[in-house]
């Protein structure tokens, strides 16, 4: 990781995913204790709880350091003020070229974020997240799709995010 990318998130989403990092931190005892117990049981090569066990204390340690990253990189409740611009925190409104009655809104922020009523949340960093990033509305930008091709999208509409 040579640069950090800062991500965007509500208040309520911080503290969410704090309270999943606490309660992850505070699980640790629990899993050293049930791999220390079922180390206990005899040969590790046959020992399928031992070593569901440390799968689990890898899982867990994965997401704690997924957590931490996160939320140390993390801008907290203070969305965008410009209004023309697609920046995370933004809610976004895009049409796609090869249909351009049909639109889409969406909010430009950490799929962490999670999903708010209707509002589907992209990641910056997906191919469609990174194509509109920076974009002012009435621009177009290109993107890769998953099979090879490429689609261009035109941002008509870019609004900070309220609750």
């Amino acid at each position: 990781m040579t640069d950090t990318q800062v991500t965007w998130l509500t208040q309520e989403a911080h503290d969410r995913l704090k309270s999943e990092l606490d309660a992850l931190i505070a699980n640790r005892p629990v899993i050293a204790a049930e791999i220390n117990a079922r180390r206990e049981e005899g040969d590790l090569k046959e020992n399928g709880g031992y070593h569901a066990a440390r799968e689990e204390q890898g899982q867990q340690e994965a997401r704690i350091r997924q957590l931490q990253e996160l939320l140390r990189t993390a801008q907290v409740g203070t969305a965008p003020t410009s209004s023309d611009t697609a920046a995370p925190g933004m809610v976004i409104t895009v049409s796609y070229d090869e249909d351009p009655d049909d639109s889409e809104t969406m909010l430009l922020g950490s799929r962490e974020e999670g999903a708010h009523g209707d509002l589907q949340v992209i990641s910056p960093n997906s191919p469609l997240g990174a194509a509109i990033l920076g974009a002012r509305v009435g621009e177009t930008r290109e993107y890769q799709l998953p099979n090879g091709g490429s689609m261009k999208v035109t941002l008509t509409k870019a609004e900070p995010f309220t609750d």
